[in-house]
Order: structure tokens, then sequence, then C-alpha cells
């Protein structure tokens, strides 16, 4: 299970720490996109999440969109909010983490994993030697196929809750 296990769990970006994270060493955020930064297939940033993403950057800490999204889909957004992504990345493989960490020139030590799915986003980012954050979904809505996951996660969230492996700030 440990590979699983988020290092930290919070109900959104916003309460992450980012000064906690800058005095941990990390340099880089890989951020999925939806339900994470905003809600499925919404288009869309709220102003919320451009002054979260002003501050991330205020904080000398870049960032990328790392996503299974199709290209179009995720290119438009990293757009609109000025950074760079990778689509189709195939999470929870590595692949699409490691052109983001060589695109962004961190190590796996200096990259942080934030993310709504432990299946792809969590998995993922421990597999790639990242620090992972997971964080509450933004909106119920969602993909088919992620909603039928979502079963089995909620027991997983669940067996890291009750063995006190699972701490939510």
């Amino acid at each position: 299970m440990r590979i699983l296990r988020p290092a930290e769990y919070r109900k959104s970006i916003f309460e992450i720490d980012l000064a906690k994270l800058k005095q941990m060493g990390k340099r880089a955020i890989m951020l999925d996109l939806d339900n994470t930064l905003v809600r499925w297939n919404d288009p869309d940033p709220t102003p919320g999440l451009l002054t979260w993403l002003d501050q991330v950057k205020a904080k000398g800490l870049k960032t990328c969109i790392v996503s299974n999204n199709s290209g179009p889909r995720v290119r438009e957004f990293a757009t609109r909010v000025g950074i760079p992504f990778i689509p189709k990345a195939t999470k929870p493989r590595r692949k699409g983490f490691r052109e983001a960490m060589e695109m962004l020139g961190v190590t796996p030590a200096e990259s942080v994993v934030v993310g709504d799915q432990i299946f792809t986003d969590v998995l993922g980012g421990n597999r790639s030697g990242a620090y992972t954050i997971l964080v509450v979904p933004i909106d119920p809505r969602e993909f088919l196929g992620t909603r039928l996951i979502r079963l089995v996660e909620r027991r997983v969230l669940h067996y890291l809750d009750r063995r006190g492996l699972l701490t939510q700030e």
C-alpha cells in the first residue's frame, strides 16, 4: 500500500503549503488538470486558480500540467494559464512525469506531483520518485471510467485512513 499512499492529503490545491515545499528543496510542481485545477472538461481557469499559480511562481516553483487528457484539451488550458504541459501522459506510467521533469530541469527529489486520483497521480508520482499530494476532487462530475475507479479508490482511502496513514489538514 505504500506505493498508493500520498505524502500529503489536502482538500484543494489552495491548502498546499508552498513555503514548506520550497523549504523541503522542491523546485517544481507537476499538476493534474481535471478535478485538480478545474472541474472536469472545464476550459476556463478560475480567478482563484490564476492567483494561486502566481503565488507558486512567486515562491520560485516551476509548474507543468501532466494530464492523461487529449492534446487539444490540455494545450488550450495550459496556454490560457501560461504553463508548459504534457498531454496523453498515460499516468500512472512514469514517462509523462519524466518528460515533465526534464522539461523543467529538475530531479525526482525536487519534484512534487499534485492530483485528485490515487491510481494515476499518486501511483505515478510515487513510482517516479516525486513527493505526492492528493487533493479532493473539485466536482463529482467526471469521465465514466474515472467514476468506476473511484469505487476502488474509496476503499484504499478508507484503508489508509483507518491505519492513520492518511493525514488531511
